[in-house]
């Protein structure tokens, strides 16, 4: 099992990566909100079906509602400001450049809240990794477009700052109980947000196409299943800063399947921020040897 823990965060990263991907196929077809709902609903659904199937512990009253807290930052208010700034305009790349801002809040947050050793060399390779994100961006940053507004920033911020949120919620009061159970009532808390938003601010109007059908099907197995009980795993047995600098990959991976899929432009500066990221990326994850431990104590 330690030997398969080993593969958990390379497989997380292009899991992960591959949401933005679901969402291109989905978007033209269905607001935002109302796809994320219809999305978490399903995942609960099925999460609640494993349950069953598994015989899973249930989760106590505060245990749910803790649970559902951090679906709420992670799930709603995370996906939900991202998919309605990039359904507004903005430029999916420059939204990645703010997202990408994630890690470093988490790992301040997780040395505030969490008490966690935050090392310079951990912020060195989370600086580093910020470095490699634009690197890897730049290229497609160049057309901003009407979409870059006061709105469309601010709920991208808003994005960094849920997810930042959801994971130090989710580490600090709901990482005891049983995974399958506390991921459910993420997506139960993640829906009831985003039904709240379509309600208020949608049309609810859906066309229902092979891309729609294909993208809801990938997003909910693979994404709101398969990624997040990753996530979940490594939120849980890891600390948060190490955690949170995986993100860093996930624009590059992106970049790289969307080369291959949609033939969009990868040149030279990208491969290089790719490889600036992923040194970064190890810097602040890389597990110690001896002599940095000697140094350290």
């Amino acid at each position: 099992m330690h030997g398969i823990k080993r593969f958990i965060p390379a497989t997380f990263v292009v899991l992960w990566a591959t949401g933005f991907i679901g969402a291109r196929y989905a978007m033209p077809w269905v607001e935002p909100f109302t796809f994320l709902a219809a999305r978490f609903v399903l995942a609960a659904i099925l999460l609640a079906l494993l349950m069953l199937v598994l015989g899973s512990k249930r989760a106590t009253r505060e245990e749910a509602l803790h649970a559902a807290g951090a679906g709420v930052l992670m799930h709603g208010v995370y996906l939900g400001a991202v998919f309605w700034a990039i359904h507004r305009g903005m430029p999916a790349g420059f939204s990645a450049l703010i997202v990408g801002l994630q890690p470093l809040i988490t790992a301040v947050l997780a040395g505030k809240l969490l008490g966690e050793a935050i090392l310079p060399r951990h912020w060195l390779g989370l600086g580093i990794g910020l470095i490699g994100i634009v690197t890897v961006l730049w290229p497609k940053l160049g057309a901003l477009g009407g979409g870059v507004t006061t709105a469309t920033l601010a709920a991208s911020l808003i994005s960094v700052l849920g997810m930042s949120a959801g994971t130090i919620w989710q580490k600090r009061f709901a990482s005891g109980g049983d995974l399958v159970a506390a991921t459910m009532w993420q997506y139960v808390g993640g829906a009831a947000l985003m039904m709240l938003a379509a309600l208020a601010f949608e049309t609810h109007a859906v066309v229902i196409n092979g891309e729609l059908i294909f993208a809801t099907a990938w997003l909910v197995l693979v994404l709101s299943l398969g990624a997040i009980f990753l996530l979940m795993v490594m939120i849980r047995d890891g600390e948060m800063s190490k955690v949170a600098s995986l993100f860093y990959l996930v624009p590059a991976v992106t970049a790289v399947i969307a080369w291959a899929l949609f033939n969009e432009q990868l040149n030279a500066l990208q491969i290089v921020g790719m490889a600036i990221t992923t040194f970064g990326v190890g810097l602040a994850t890389a597990r110690p040897g001896r002599g940095i431990e000697e140094l350290r104590n």
